[in-house]
């Protein structure tokens, strides 16, 4: 994962520092989304070197350990079947990257980063409404 330089980087360590559990989670997400993207430019060039054979395994990987740290974090206890549910997702996401790293498949990468967006822009909608509504939400689940 590449960091911003200089005074950037200090801002984005403050805003990891200061976010609050949700608001990491959607950090997660949008990590692992800007690593497929990533992986999938690659698998879109034209270039046929071990260069790009390896930027597509880099990223690949980098959005499989965030799924990984995602789904290692999840509050079973608190979030009971939406907690499972997700941990089912999780696990399919991570054969199916799995798949097209083994095979350099992009359709894996794109059907993960569909389902993953989803599954992003949902959590996003429940933050919203969280914030609007501080009795109610999911906390705890991821």
């Amino acid at each position: 994962m590449s960091f911003p330089h200089g005074g950037a980087r200090t801002y984005y360590a403050q805003s990891i520092l200061t976010a609050s559990p949700g608001q990491l989670v959607l950090m997660l997400y949008d990590g692992a989304l800007r690593f497929l993207g990533q992986a999938q430019a690659a698998f879109a060039s034209d270039e046929a070197s071990p260069r790009r054979i390896e930027h597509i395994n880099t990223s690949i990987l980098r959005a499989q350990n965030i799924l990984i740290e995602l789904q290692s974090n999840l509050d079973h206890q608190a979030g009971g079947q939406y907690a499972a549910d997700l941990a089912r997702l999780y696990d399919y996401y991570l054969r199916r990257l799995l798949e097209a790293n083994l095979q350099k498949r992009p359709e894996p990468v794109h059907e993960v980063e569909r389902l993953l967006r989803q599954l992003r822009d949902g959590w996003a909608e429940m933050l919203r409404k969280d914030e609007a509504n501080p009795n109610s939400g999911a906390r705890g689940v991821a």
